[in-house]
């Protein structure tokens, strides 16, 4: 039990760490290390896929919440966006969890395999463009002027599809806010990590509600995301933008991949 709660404390630094450099909350690598190495006939700790989310979900708020408090005090966090961004994918994923049997076959988890491969591969093109390398310097959280209204019609799609999907808004957040709303990279990151935090949030208590969460494995790789989300944030603030853009377009890829195998197998 100790080894193990050291093993998930490291993985829960290591996601902290990305999750912050890049705006996603790091469910893309608990849920499926979790499924393959605890999740029966695998291992014992977890006994369904609810469990898994759920515990995952934990982590992400922790990871979030640690990175948020980071950005703060960078002052990176655009509240003005990052309020009316997060109650717009309130919405959205309420609908998507009431029409979710629509969206899951096979033919859409390649359709949007194929598309976030595509977006990924058009991010890492663009990642020299004045967009995606724009500085953070002389770009004013407070008085910024962007297109509010498309925003939040994008945040609701965001919620939607993380709900029917199960994956964070970050990796669709973060390029929506730095390609379509020009946001600064570090800005985008920064916003995306606070919208994650009142997202999950409300997912974390619905599951602890129905007892979806193993507190122990849950505590562990929480409390390690926090110390890595610390890390994260500091290493983002002495990268540059492109660096921060490759590497969520590395994401889409992956992520892309894993959906487009689930879709044909």
């Amino acid at each position: 039990m100790i080894t193990q709660i050291i093993s998930l404390f490291a993985v829960g630094i290591g996601v902290g760490v990305f999750g912050a450099l890049v705006g996603i909350g790091g469910g893309l690598i608990m849920v499926p290390l979790f499924m393959l190495t605890m999740l029966a006939p695998n291992g014992s700790t977890f006994q369904n896929v609810q469990q898994v989310i759920g515990t995952s979900l934990f982590g992400v708020l922790l990871n979030a919440m640690s990175g948020t408090w980071a950005y703060i005090r960078q002052k990176r966090v655009m509240f003005r966006a990052a309020v009316p961004f997060a109650l717009a994918t309130i919405p959205g994923a309420w609908m998507g969890s009431y029409i979710t049997e629509y969206f899951t076959g096979s033919s859409f988890s390649i359709t949007f395999g194929i598309t976030l491969v595509a977006l990924g591969i058009f991010m890492y093109l663009k990642s020299r463009s004045k967009k995606a390398t724009a500085s953070a310097e002389s770009f004013d959280v407070a008085t910024a002027q962007f297109n509010m209204t498309l925003g939040i019609i994008l945040s609701f799609g965001v919620g939607f599809l993380s709900s029917i999907l199960g994956i964070g808004g970050g990796v669709i957040h973060v390029p929506m806010m730095v390609f379509i709303l020009g946001f600064p990279a570090h800005v985008a990151v920064a916003t995306s990590t606070s919208v994650l935090m009142v997202s999950s949030a409300i997912g974390v208590v619905s599951h602890a509600w129905l007892d979806h969460i193993v507190w122990i494995p849950a505590l562990a790789v929480g409390f390690g995301a926090i110390v890595g989300a610390q890390i994260g944030a500091k290493i983002a603030k002495k990268s540059k933008p492109r660096i921060i853009v490759i590497l969520l377009s590395c994401v889409m890829v992956l992520l892309g991949i894993q959906f487009i195998y689930k879709g044909m197998f």
